[in-house]
């Protein structure tokens, strides 16, 4: 029986997945984002898919509409880790500790983008050129982020920490947009001599800066 407030995944007809349905399930997925992290969506088949999980392209249509679906799903088990990213913000803003705090945040948010680099790329793709299903899995990943950091900004405005013309959420906004960015690409801008973690701190330092609306010191 079906708790009350329980989720089960079902296949496209609506039937609750036991056990050896969902290991199948999970071997399409596995295989898909391991294609992803190989090449562009574009150049991937439900046929490679199905190949690369032992299965048939009969069996994934019983789990997946096409390409775009069963890469939607990911994205939304993506999704689903980013509560453990949110909750760095909730740490202490003050002297030293708000610069850990800084670090921890930047940390957890390029960490949960190596770990889903390939898919998360995809959604924002997607959600660039109109897919509202894409848009909706990527505002639910980084609207809780502008708003948790707009409400700590706004914290210390009250305290006269931080100018009163500056627009909360504008601010976090463009510090989620400089985390995406740092985030997604950090590899890239190690070619001109910046490590990850020379990018973390100086990430870091630019969030608590806006946050607490001081300079960070060492």
């Amino acid at each position: 029986m079906v708790k009350s407030g329980e989720t089960r995944t079902v296949d496209q007809n609506g039937r609750i997945l036991g056990p050896r349905a969902l290991q199948t399930r999970n071997r399409l997925l596995d295989a898909t984002r391991e294609l992803l992290s190989e090449r562009s969506v574009r150049d991937i088949s439900v046929v490679e898919i199905a190949r690369m999980a032992e299965t048939s392209p009969a069996t994934f249509y019983q789990y997946f509409r096409d390409v775009s679906d069963v890469t939607l799903q990911l994205a939304e088990a993506a999704a689903g880790e980013m509560p453990g990213v949110l909750a760095h913000i909730d740490g202490s803003w003050r002297g030293k500790r708000g610069l850990e705090t800084a670090r921890n945040v930047v940390r957890g948010f390029v960490d949960h983008w190596d770990a889903h680099r390939s898919v998360l790329l995809v959604r924002n793709l997607f959600a660039d050129e109109g897919d509202r299903h894409f848009a909706r899995v990527r505002r639910r990943s980084l609207s809780p982020l502008i708003e948790r950091l707009a409400a700590k900004i706004r914290e210390n405005q009250e305290r006269g920490r931080i100018p009163t013309d500056l627009h909360p959420a504008a601010a976090a906004a463009a510090m989620a947009s400089i985390l995406e960015r740092l985030a997604a690409y950090h590899r890239e801008i190690e070619y001109f001599g910046a490590g990850r973690e020379e990018l973390i701190e100086s990430c870091a330092r630019i969030l608590y800066q806006t946050v607490t609306g001081r300079a960070a010191s060492s």
